[in-house]
């Protein structure tokens, strides 16, 4: 009785120390760099063309977008 609960407890220490040591090795990346502000999108340089503002309307009607 005593072996079987001696050989259970081995398995039980060296498969959970495999998972632990695993887990401690892993590198943690910081939450602030990870995370996206959602700043605002960068300005546009120059002006848009008639084509691209009709290529726009025609994309927002097809996608069911409601005007602006």
């Amino acid at each position: 009785m005593k072996k079987v609960i001696l050989i259970g407890f081995a398995i039980l220490a060296v498969s959970t120390s495999g998972a632990l040591a695993k887990k401690a090795t892993k590198p943690q990346a910081p939450a602030a760099a990870t995370t996206n502000t959602g700043g605002p999108a960068p300005v546009m340089m120059g002006q848009v063309s008639a084509k691209d503002l009709e290529l726009y309307k025609k994309n927002q009607h097809d996608s069911g977008m409601k005007k602006k």
